[in-house]
């Protein structure tokens, strides 16, 4: 317990800590927001640390707690001398966009004991420079969006907790004729493949079957198309990554749903499942047919 990774989250209010903290959430840490200071070293004695699948634990921490500031240096300490290596990421923004952002969201600021919201921003911004002095990783986000923000972190926690990227894939095989799945995030058409629907003895198989994917995947068309949509994916899928996305859903499709975008959905997870982690298939339509019938 004692060496798994541990983050505190700290800065300046509207410097983005709820993005840093949703990134970490997708990495497999343990986050908390708004704990207090003094309690951290009480809340890592629980038995929380025995849960399985945990990488780390952070725990955003600023001024809306009154006593943070009080209690951040001695706690710091007391992790430490307790045989803990937290580190500390600050965030903070320039003063414009600080500004700009609680305009939009139309919240008070934390430190609020000030008449207008610049100067609550620059009371913050003093009060915070010792901790700000101490940091272990600060990062500026003025110039990010909250893609590139999750992403810079995502990035962080790879490389801090050698964690693997989380980002979760499903195969969907479906039907043109009961419409395109919604969840799609690409869609890939099988329709210029010979279809063994009109194959009589292979009619009633489906997709998952020998026969089937022997007659679709033999194809010099077929193993045309899957040497290219193959090299597609191993350029976008690291993309994807890097953007922080969580979900990719890659649908193929056919007329029925039952024949060819099965056997290709099949082969296409075969693929990826050597390469990666977090793959799932699913067959939308692949009895649709059958229950018509």
């Amino acid at each position: 317990m004692k060496n798994i990774k541990l983050f505190i989250i700290t800065g300046l209010s509207g410097s983005g800590k709820s993005t840093v903290m949703a990134a970490l959430e997708d990495a497999e840490f343990y986050c908390v927001d708004n704990m207090p200071m003094a309690l951290l070293p009480k809340f890592l004695e629980l038995p929380i640390q025995n849960t399985p699948g945990i990488k780390g634990f952070a725990f955003v921490m600023d001024m809306r707690a009154k006593d943070f500031l009080s209690h951040y240096t001695g706690t710091m300490e007391e992790l430490r001398k307790n045989g803990f290596k937290p580190e500390t990421i600050f965030l903070e923004a320039d003063e414009d966009v600080l500004v700009n952002r609680y305009s939009q969201t139309r919240r008070h600021h934390p430190v609020d004991h000030h008449k207008t919201l610049i100067a609550s921003i620059r009371s913050e911004k003093k009060e915070m420079l010792a901790i700000r002095s101490t940091a272990d990783i600060i990062i500026d986000t003025s110039t990010l969006n909250v893609h590139e923000l999750k992403a810079k972190i995502t990035a962080l926690a790879h490389k801090e907790a050698s964690v693997q990227s989380q980002i979760k894939i499903n195969i969907l095989s479906f039907g043109f004729k009961y419409g395109l799945p919604r969840e799609a995030d690409l869609v890939m058409d099988m329709r210029f493949l010979k279809n063994p629907y009109f194959v009589p003895e292979l009619k009633d198989l489906d997709g998952e079957t020998h026969g089937v994917k022997n007659f679709v995947l033999t194809t010099e068309e077929a193993v045309t198309f899957f040497e290219k949509c193959r090299s597609l994916l191993d350029f976008l899928i690291p993309l994807y990554e890097k953007e922080g996305k969580a979900y990719l859903t890659i649908a193929i499709g056919c007329t029925g749903g039952r024949h060819r975008s099965v056997a290709i959905a099949r082969k296409l997870f075969e693929y990826l499942n050597r390469k990666k982690n977090n793959i799932a298939i699913t067959h939308r339509d692949i009895n649709r047919d059958i229950m018509k019938k």
